[in-house]
């Protein structure tokens, strides 16, 4: 499986992961960069969709409604709340852009079993995580406390420059709840200064994965397995959007025990 993901062009569907393509069961991300007029239009057969808004305004339809116009952050960067709208599976949902816009996809098995809603801005706060230089701020959008999609869970990310984040180094790649969850786990990156670069390593406690990877502007990082650690040099902020599923809708990890002293001396009594 190649991890690192690259862009396949600047504009339009620059994403296309699928669980066929990604070698997985679960997790799929798709993300479309678009110009005003511009369109994107999908099924959603079999699988649940979360459409976030990551930048830019456009005007969406979706499961036979007109959700209007959506999205006022106009980069990133803001660390305002996305505008999200949850699509469940066997509807349609297409966005006109009407600014600059990306879009992102997020997928996962769907079993109709929540109705298509928006889920950002309302209910979204950002919130501090970490202490230090393991400081990020996190804009919850569909974790596991938001009882709105089957299967997916998404979250966003914002990791000060020279900060890291997933850190301590955790994993959740057992099917062994309430112990840990299998969740198949994908990282879309964005950096500000735009040329700048982050750090991803996964690896595995054995050894048998062991990949650090520079991660540049709208590249997406798998995680299949295995601990999964991010850095942002000094100078770049970074960015991030989790899409995480697997056989069950809860997060459930476990941190590396060679690091597991960094969690316990900042959490005491956790």
């Amino acid at each position: 499986m190649t991890l690192l993901r690259r862009p396949v062009a600047d504009h339009g569907k620059v994403h296309d992961i699928t669980p066929e393509t990604a070698g997985w069961g679960y997790v799929g991300f798709g993300l479309y960069r678009l110009k005003p007029g511009e369109a994107a239009a999908e099924p959603t057969g079999d699988r649940e969709v979360i459409l976030v808004l990551v930048e830019g305004k456009a005007h969406v339809t979706a499961a036979g409604q007109d959700w209007g116009e959506m999205g006022d952050r106009m980069d990133v960067f803001e660390r305002t709340p996305p505008h999200c709208l949850y699509v469940p599976n066997g509807q349609d949902w297409q966005a006109v852009a009407t600014t600059d816009c990306t879009l992102a996809v997020c997928s996962a098995p769907g079993k109709g079993g929540h109705p298509a809603r928006r889920l950002g801005p309302e209910g979204i706060e950002l919130t501090p995580r970490g202490q230090g230089a393991n400081t990020r701020h996190i804009n919850n959008i569909a974790m596991e406390a938001r009882e709105v999609a089957d299967s997916l869970l998404v979250t966003e990310v914002f990791t000060p420059n020279g900060n890291w984040s997933s850190y301590p180094s955790h994993r959740h790649d057992e099917d062994d709840f309430p112990r840990m969850t299998y969740l198949e786990e994908s990282y879309y990156h964005r950096l500000n200064p735009a040329q700048g670069f982050g750090i991803q390593r996964v690896y595995t406690e054995d050894g048998s994965l062991d990949e650090t990877m520079t991660v540049k502007n709208h590249d997406v990082v798998l995680v299949p397995k295995g601990h999964h650690p991010c850095g942002a040099p000094y100078g770049y902020d970074m960015y991030y959007l989790n899409v995480m599923a697997g056989p069950l809708r809860k997060w459930r990890f476990q941190n590396d025990p060679d690091h597991d002293w960094i969690f316990r001396r900042d959490n005491p009594g956790a």
